[in-house]
């Protein structure tokens, strides 16, 4: 049986146990209140921070989730759920609390990103979808900042649509690339969709279908793109861009100035520099140069310590698809049930209980350590979680998608310097839980061990 499916808005995209498990908790009539937390268990060895980011979009799935009539036929028909949770999930609509990390936050290992509290089964049912959206787009944002900051003077727009993961992940990550610092992508949806500005060149094959070189560049020419940038290795770099000095004049009194030329292959560096001389020899030296091709931020730092002379980068494969760190140990997990803090004790996978509050310290404009504590305790420091949404509405409207940018700006420039560099980090970070926060987690474990007597 073939139904409509709205992936923006449907609950039914999740784990089938998240359906079995509130099948159950119905019928023990187990709805008191809930809190989850979703954080990051430890940080890869490549990242010494993580962005946040991908709030926005969770937010809008929280307001519109729904089953539709046809999903719930079809739920029905398969007989995995009771009669009764068919009735109960055609009236359901998210009325929980969110607290969260604005995005654009940096944040380490072991920091809730975003809290849940709701009934039981409204907690649980979001869980999926939840890591979803924020576990992809705080992936990539995360790669983005490495980048940004292995190349802060440089243009740097997305070309990952192509190579990404599916139609949604090309948007999330042009937009959570531009968060980062990203200049903007070549995703076009991006711009109507989200704000963020589109860009594009040519391709090898426009340049291919043309008897030469010069036809083709003329053609695009007059196809009048607002900044003409031209892609000069398909054949033989440095003879194209000896062309493109050629042509120069003759665009510019056409009223299409060539503003950049895009290397696309070969020893990056060693093209950029002799095409850099070509042009400012004859006097074009306001016409930028672009690189692009398995581009990542181990290159990008290379090339700004040897002074390569590139203006820009079009990065795709190595940032929508993360190639060096693909994803992110982040966990969904129990806090708080019926008024009583719970913690997982599992090897390697213990859990702080109870709802919790991050406290970030500052000297000087410089971050020097995080307090992980109960959020009802008073520390030193900003609390970074806020709310978001109360009884299933939002308290305020979200930071846009500019001001999640400038605060992405202001957490990487207050980032410690050694953690600013690509290498991992020594000392790391440090994070610190509050003696009481410790103190719960002891006596939570004192109280499973009597229990389980």
């Amino acid at each position: 049986m073939a139904i409509p499916f709205d992936p923006a808005r449907s609950l039914l995209l999740t784990d089938l146990y998240e359906l079995t498990m509130l099948d159950a908790y119905r019928r023990e009539g187990m709805e008191a209140v809930a809190s989850f937390e979703l954080f990051v268990r430890k940080l890869p060895p490549t990242r010494n921070f993580l962005v946040a980011c991908g709030l926005a979009q969770l937010v809008d799935f929280l307001e519109n989730a729904r089953f539709s009539d046809d999903e719930l036929d079809w739920l029905a028909e398969s007989k995995r759920v009771s009669p009764e949770l068919i009735a109960y999930l055609r009236a359901f609509r998210f009325e929980g609390d969110v607290d969260a990390l604005p995005e654009g936050t940096v944040f380490f290992a072991d920091e809730p990103i975003v809290r849940i509290t709701a009934p039981l089964p409204q907690a649980q049912l979001v869980e999926s979808r939840l890591i979803n959206i924020i576990h992809f787009q705080t992936l990539i944002a995360s790669k983005a900042a490495r980048m940004v900051l292995a190349a802060p003077d440089k243009i740097l727009l997305d070309f990952g649509l192509r190579r990404a993961h599916g139609a949604e992940a090309g948007l999330m990550a042009a937009r959570a690339a531009y968060i980062a610092g990203f200049t903007g992508t070549a995703t076009v949806p991006a711009e109507p969709l989200f704000g963020v500005p589109i860009y594009g060149t040519m391709a090898h094959s426009f340049i291919q279908a043309f008897e030469n070189e010069r036809a083709a560049f003329s053609a695009f020419a007059r196809s009048r793109p607002r900044a003409l940038v031209l892609l000069i290795d398909t054949y033989d770099t440095e003879a194209a861009a000896r062309l493109v000095v050629r042509m120069a004049p003759e665009l510019a009194a056409q009223g299409t100035p060539v503003a950049g030329v895009r290397i696309d292959s070969g020893d990056l560096a060693l093209h950029a520099r002799k095409v850099r001389a070509i042009l400012d020899e004859a006097g074009l030296r306001e016409v930028k140069i672009f690189a692009s091709g398995g581009i990542d931020e181990e290159l990008l730092a290379r090339h700004r310590a040897e002074g390569v002379p590139i203006d820009g980068y079009g990065i795709g494969t190595s940032l929508t698809t993360s190639t060096d760190w693909p994803a992110l140990d982040c966990a969904y997990k129990l806090v708080a049930y019926a008024g009583e803090p719970r913690r997982k004790r599992s090897e390697g996978k213990a859990t702080w209980p109870g709802a919790k509050q991050v406290w970030r310290r500052y000297e000087g404009g410089t971050m020097v350590g995080d307090r992980l504590g109960l959020a009802d305790e008073c520390q030193q420091g900003q609390p970074l979680l806020v709310p978001v949404m109360r009884r299933g509405q939002r308290v305020a409207p979200l930071p846009s998608l500019s001001e999640a940018r400038e605060r992405c700006a202001r957490e990487l420039a207050a980032l410690p310097e050694h953690l600013r560099r690509l290498e991992p980090a020594d000392p790391p970070y440090p994070v610190e839980p509050t003696p009481a926060l410790v103190a719960l987690a002891q006596a939570c474990d004192r109280r499973q061990q009597e229990r389980a007597r």
